[in-house]
């Protein structure tokens, strides 16, 4: 089992950037398909982006193309998450996940972090 632990949320204006990182451990972590997703209030929860093992396939939800960069390094078992140009609507908890056999999903995934929160005031 790989245990997930998400940081760097916070409270930050429209416009403005910030990285998140997921720190894993328990289990090889280039063996993982890794993923992004988040809660807001009120909504399900929600794909954000996923990337292959080796960094090489990366998939993003509309709703961030282009604002936010996904990417891992397998040296430091970790994966990040870089925003920019946020704004209010992407205010959520942001869960990291980790999938053996494919992408994770919102509903499929083999390890779910405890999440980040992400607040982006206007």
């Amino acid at each position: 089992q790989v245990q997930l632990v998400e940081s760097g949320g916070g409270l930050v204006q429209a416009g403005d950037s910030l990285r998140l990182s997921c720190a894993a451990s328990g289990r090889t972590f280039d063996n993982l398909y890794m993923g992004w997703f988040r809660l807001a209030p009120g909504k399900e929860r929600e794909f954000v982006a996923t990337i292959s093992q080796n960094g090489g396939i990366t998939l993003y939800a509309d709703s961030v193309q282009g604002r936010f960069t996904i990417s891992r390094d397998n040296t430091k078992n970790t994966m990040y998450l870089h925003m920019i140009s946020l704004k209010p609507e992407d205010t959520a908890l942001y869960y990291c996940a980790a999938r053996l056999m494919g992408f994770p999903t919102p509903t499929s995934a083999d390890s779910w972090g405890k999440g980040t929160l992400v607040t982006v005031s206007s």
